[in-house]
């Protein structure tokens, strides 16, 4: 099945009047569909009524659906592959990985599911005979809380949109989806929902269980967001895009969690022992991992937080020889290169910044920028701290380590925070510790942020304003929980509970 540019609503193909034409980063234009009130009125709907069944369904059967998606993206992927890199610019060898990525986090839950762990069973017998009081039987179990928000990311047209993370864990839950399609990258989101339009036909399940509307309008998230029917919401993408849809969440007559995964600047504490020996490595290791993808990623590590002296100026030069070497890579959108430049710009016209690469960015077309600042101009301007999309990097020289403390005790909530050290940094090391832990959602020692693995033990959130949840995570089988709610079943026979409870 070709790119039709319609809306996948409960198991119909839908055209609007409206369109609105991708801007793929080469070969071929297409229009799509714009989204509209009424079709997320009429999703929203769907995925009520198919909440009936498939939210009291299996675990088998939701398995099954789970492992067939995955099985009918597979069958996709040359295509996906093809249209992906044409919207995106990404290289055919990552989005062959991020199907990958794709297809085994879906694989993943319908595992996870079939455990049972997920649904935290409780049992506290009954006590008849207590004084002063008997006990009654109490039983508790994780329970769906209804349809489900999806916004796709821009970034990742595979693993965070159509099909990714949050779609993958609302459906183990038993949760129908909703996804709002991302503009830059439509046709991979079309076939996606191909693959899923087919999985629910192969499986029986109901077809309002899923539905995928094109953007093209603000007005199409904001109907989402705040439609009646509509019990949560996953998001991944900008700060300023996540907050006016939180608010949104949080205004409503009744008010839904809106688990947002918002960016971070993912800074590097690189403690002095580890610098005495490893200074120059540090430096290109830090470069590949500030490049990979243009920059692009959510664990992009956009500070390094150095002691000033001779290993700090070493950690410079190798990080300036590493990016200077980097080809021109091609950005996901027109809009998110404009913001690059944007960016640098904004970080170069600060007060105390020194330029140590400058760059370019020539329409979606990027290289590298390096800046260096003081741990004092650093502390004295908060803007130093947000987040430029893109493969910037900030070098922020400190006196001593008491410094670098104090800039660890200022950060905001960040997705990840890196200490690198060697066992003679211990001291240090724990010393900062603590207080990484009340910033970050995830803490590495010696490695580099980018790369998030999908397992049990992952936490992809954060404090504000890395995320808007701090106890949620967006990867990882515990993703699950977001679209959970606990119910007690007091003096329920067992012929009427749940079988999952019996």
């Amino acid at each position: 099945m070709s790119i039709t540019g319609k809306h996948l609503v409960a198991g119909k193909w839908i055209a609007t009047d409206n369109k609105f034409k991708s801007e793929p980063a080469l070969g071929d234009v297409h229009e799509f569909s714009v989204g509209t009130p009424e079709l997320i009125d009429q999703a929203a709907q769907g995925g009520e009524d198919a909440f009936w069944s498939y939210g009291y369904s299996t675990r088998q059967t939701r398995a099954d659906f789970l492992n067939t998606i995955a099985d009918e993206i597979e069958a996709r992927g040359d295509e996906l592959t093809k249209i992906g890199s044409q919207e995106t610019g990404l290289p055919e060898a990552r989005l062959q990985g991020e199907r990958g990525r794709t297809t085994g986090q879906l694989r993943l839950f319908a595992t996870h599911i079939l455990s049972g762990d997920y649904l935290d069973r409780r049992f506290d017998g009954a006590l008849p005979d207590r004084e002063p009081l008997p006990r009654p039987d109490i039983r508790l179990m994780q329970r769906p809380v209804g349809p489900v928000a999806v916004f796709g990311a821009s970034n990742f047209p595979l693993a965070f949109s159509t099909a990714g993370g949050d779609t993958a864990a609302a459906l183990a839950a038993g949760c129908p989806v909703v996804v709002k399609g991302h503009s830059a990258h439509p046709g991979t989101g079309e076939i996606v929902a191909q693959a899923i339009d087919a999985a629910i036909k192969k499986t029986g399940v109901h077809p309002g269980v899923f539905s995928l509307i094109q953007g093209g309008t603000r007005e199409v998230g904001s109907s989402l967001v705040q439609h009646p029917l509509i019990k949560a919401v996953g998001f991944t993408g900008s700060l300023a895009g996540g907050r006016a849809l939180f608010d949104l969440c949080a205004q409503r007559a009744e008010p839904i969690p809106f688990f947002g995964e918002l960016g971070s600047v993912n800074p590097m504490f690189m403690l002095p022992e580890k610098m005495k020996t490893n200074a120059a490595e540090l430096g290109n290791g830090w470069a590949a991992s500030l490049t990979m993808g243009a920059g692009q990623f959510c664990t992009n590590p956009g500070i390094a937080v150095v002691i000033a002296g001779s290993d700090g100026e070493e950690f410079a030069k190798s990080a300036i020889s590493a990016l200077d070497a980097t080809a021109t890579q091609v950005m996901l959108t027109d809009g998110i290169a404009k913001a690059y430049r944007d960016g640098s710009e904004r970080i170069a016209a600060t007060t105390g910044v020194q330029s140590l690469l400058t760059s370019t960015c020539d329409q979606r077309n990027a290289s590298p920028y390096l800046f260096q600042v003081t741990g004092a101009d650093w502390l004295a301007d908060h803007n130093l701290s947000e987040e430029v999309f893109g493969p910037l990097g900030l070098i922020v020289t400190v006196k001593d380590f008491a410094e670098m403390s104090e800039i660890a005790k200022s950060l905001q909530g960040q997705l990840t925070c890196t200490i690198q050290m060697n066992d003679a940094d211990a001291d240090q090391a724990r010393t900062l510790l603590p207080v990484l832990e009340r910033k970050a959602g995830r803490i590495l020692v010696n490695g580099f942020p980018t790369g998030v693995e999908v397992c049990d033990a992952m936490v992809h959130g954060g404090p504000y304003p890395a995320s808007t949840n701090f106890g949620a995570t967006s990867v990882g089988t515990m993703s699950i929980r977001r679209f959970l709610r606990p119910v007690s079943y007091q003096n329920i026979p067992a012929n009427v509970l749940p079988d999952d409870l019996v």
